[in-house]
């Protein structure tokens, strides 16, 4: 999509241009379930939502990117301007990340259960031995919150391309030879007059490489390459969230012509959980108790992830009140400990009451004097001339 057709990433996250960091990556965990494909098979409007929220996500989470887009728009990452006079590669009056570290376009792949895949900048051409190697790819990846607390291994399975076995990925047929490109002379580049302006581009014909083929491999056009089912088998660390992205090294699409694989990168979605939410590292749930137990006090027993655990209920507990249960939260991903369960507990209030009940309520109710409700006496003296 040109970027002039690109709709505003903030707009497509939903989000003010103020938005944190938080709130870019809570806006973007609830959209990307939304649209996910596994959620929509078959939903050509949805996949395609799907990755433009992925790429806008990309692009805000990056400090330095996010600064780029907020100066410059969607041409802070056109390749077009890298040639350019003070252009993304840091020249005066540049100023933005280049565009070369960002994702440019994003093609589907086979199986995988309808993983997505995105194809980063490749190589230049003019015969670049730095950029020479296969494209990284992107697998987004949905697992349960469990999963993503205690950590695990997946299998991923998917279409790429890989080494061309009859040509070892050399690209040439067997007793067929490489020989220097007639176009360029083994230059590379070639020359054109455009009036008084010499221009030097990329061969046509040997791509930069300065050599061709003399006779390709029938089986992959003389690529080195053709495009099959893989298999990898990922680790995914304790800790991991929403929106973190996992490398594995090697793992991408083959190179052409024996160049280097790229890399894999894993992105990570976690799914919504039935009990349990999370906030950084620690998790949090709500428990519903009886307003007895909250009037009285007692222990009652509330879930975790690695079971239940008893926690001991204050008499005059209020809805709403917080404990915490200290180490049953999440890993952190650097290092630094392991985060708490907080339990918000909700005061059930009955719906029926039956004739005892009502009676019994009635005479506890005149009981109750200003000591038994200090909350309720001290609101109404704040707000007394309100009732005059």
């Amino acid at each position: 999509m040109a970027a002039s057709n690109k709709r505003d990433y903030y707009e497509v996250l939903g989000v003010d241009r103020s938005a944190t960091p938080e709130q870019l990556k809570k806006a973007y965990r609830k959209l990307a379930v939304q649209y996910h494909p596994d959620k929509n098979p078959g939903d050509k409007e949805a996949e395609e939502k799907f990755k433009e929220l992925g790429e806008a996500y990309e692009a805000l989470n990056d400090p330095q990117k996010r600064a780029a887009y907020d100066q410059y728009g969607h041409a802070a990452f056109d390749p077009r301007l890298r040639a350019g006079a003070g252009g993304a590669r840091g020249g005066a009056g540049g100023g933005f990340h280049d565009p070369a570290d960002i994702f440019r376009e994003v093609f589907g792949g086979g199986g995988g259960g309808g993983s997505i895949f995105e194809q980063f900048f490749g190589g230049g051409g003019g015969g670049d031995e730095e950029e020479a190697h296969g494209e990284n790819l992107r697998y987004d990846l949905e697992i349960t919150l469990e999963e993503a607390v205690n950590g695990t291994e997946k299998e991923l399975t998917f279409t790429k391309p890989v080494r061309c076995e009859p040509c070892g990925g050399g690209g040439a047929e067997k007793g067929s030879k490489t020989i220097t490109c007639q176009t360029c002379g083994g230059r590379g580049q070639v020359t054109r007059n455009a009036g008084i302006i010499m221009m030097r581009q990329t061969c046509p014909r040997c791509s930069g490489a300065g050599k061709v083929i003399e006779r390709p491999c029938r089986a992959c056009s003389g690529e080195g390459r053709v495009n099959q089912k893989s298999s990898v088998r990922i680790r995914i660390p304790a800790g991991v969230d929403t929106g973190v992205r996992l490398r594995s090294s090697g793992n991408g699409a083959a190179g052409v012509r024996g160049a280097p694989n790229g890399d894999l990168h894993v992105m990570i979605h976690v799914q919504e959980h039935d009990i349990f939410g999370r906030n950084g590292r620690d998790l949090t749930c709500e428990v519903p108790i009886r307003f007895v137990q909250a009037a009285l006090g007692g222990e009652i027993d509330v879930p975790t992830l690695t079971g239940k655990a008893r926690i001991a209920i204050p008499s005059g507990t209020q809805s709403g009140s917080t404990f915490r249960l200290k180490s049953r939260g999440v890993k952190d991903l650097q290092g630094g400990g392991q985060g708490d369960l907080l339990v918000t507990v909700r005061v059930e209030i009955p719906q029926r009451l039956n004739a005892a009940q009502r009676a019994k309520l009635e005479e506890f109710a005149a009981l109750c004097d200003e000591n038994v409700n200090p909350q309720s006496k001290g609101f109404f003296e704040k707000a007394r001339n309100f009732f005059k």
